[in-house]
């Protein structure tokens, strides 16, 4: 673990990556990137100290993104770089600026990572009080370093997030893609998914209809779901859904690292309320509307950016007294 005097509040496990982007000429812009990488940057920004569990190369991008983290108040088990390259993504940006990737992963820095190492480095930081992982680390052929992971991470009593951020581009097998997908949401207590990631996992009707089924699915108690312009939904094994959508301007430069803002803010809004036990606790209408304000917030402030450039915590303060996000109560008719 890195020497510092920062106390960990959630562990993080997952790829971190260089995504180039393809230019309108053509030309790769080098971002750092990564689902997990950039939730780990946006944690640190907002404050939540992260403890990053992978190792990154000792290459030239992977001591980039070491300095990134440290720069963002994020620290990483493992401080020494690691001879195996940095993972590459390309991405490329539709009119709406909403990113297709494609995948270089074999033999990377990142996947350096076993179940038994990182429940070590977690027990290490006793002050941790969340775990959160998902997108490439969700695939069949890494399900026996992650799973295993979330399995004791939940047993210890730490909040369990998985984002599912479904990369259909990086497998061949989609039914053991899927079904290791859905074996890392069972052990999660907060589900991240989005109306794409549930189309794919093969739930039908509508979004919020397919989350519901989701969520009958899991042990989960809650599910964030993601809709793009639309908004957010945060919805409960009770049965209560909640809407949010923005108040405030939006220009859209780039979607890159949205949805991994949006879960920085709703984990650290989360973790600063004050139940005892926080996995089994029950929201309060105002707790859940403080929660879909700090994410939408967040993810509003990163899609204004080029990349995925999380908001500080100030940032997003200063939204949120300028244009908090309408939350609502919804009835959508199945719970």
């Amino acid at each position: 673990m890195t020497q510092s005097t920062v106390t960990p509040f959630v562990a993080t496990a997952g790829e971190a990556l260089i995504d180039l982007i393809v230019e309108s000429d053509g030309r790769l812009r080098p971002c750092h990137g990564g689902a997990v990488y950039n939730l780990t940057l946006a944690l640190g920004r907002q404050g939540a100290s992260p403890l990053y569990l992978n190792p990154l190369s000792a290459d030239r991008f992977g001591r980039s993104m070491a300095r990134a983290l440290e720069q963002a108040g994020a620290l990483t088990a493992n401080p020494q770089g690691v001879v195996s390259p940095t993972s590459l993504a390309i991405a490329e940006l539709d009119a709406q600026g909403k990113a297709s990737y494609s995948f270089y992963r074999d033999g990377v820095a990142d996947r350096q990572v076993s179940a038994d190492e990182m429940n070590r480095q977690c027990t290490a930081a006793t002050s941790i009080k969340a775990v959160a992982s998902g997108c490439l680390a969700l695939v069949a052929e890494d399900q026996g370093k992650y799973l295993p992971w979330l399995k004791a991470q939940r047993a210890a009593g730490r909040l369990v997030v998985v984002d599912a951020n479904l990369r259909p581009a990086i497998v061949d097998d989609m039914a053991a893609y899927c079904s290791s997908v859905m074996a890392a949401l069972g052990e999660a207590h907060l589900i991240k998914v989005s109306d794409d990631d549930l189309q794919i996992l093969g739930f039908d009707g509508k979004p919020v209809d397919a989350a519901w089924q989701l969520l009958k699915q899991t042990r989960a108690p809650w599910i964030a779901l993601t809709l793009g312009a639309q908004g957010a939904m945060l919805l409960d094994r009770t049965g209560r859904a909640w809407m949010a959508t923005e108040t405030g301007p939006v220009t859209v430069v780039d979607t890159v690292g949205a949805g991994d803002c949006f879960l920085a803010g709703m984990v650290v809004a989360l973790l600063q309320l004050t139940h005892d036990d926080l996995p089994h606790a029950t929201l309060s209408n105002e707790e859940v509307t403080a929660v879909l304000q700090r994410a939408v917030a967040s993810a509003s402030l990163c899609v204004q950016q080029v990349g995925c450039e999380p908001p500080s915590a100030a940032d997003i303060a200063a939204r949120l007294q300028k244009h908090a996000p309408a939350v609502r109560a919804v009835q959508t008719g199945i719970h």
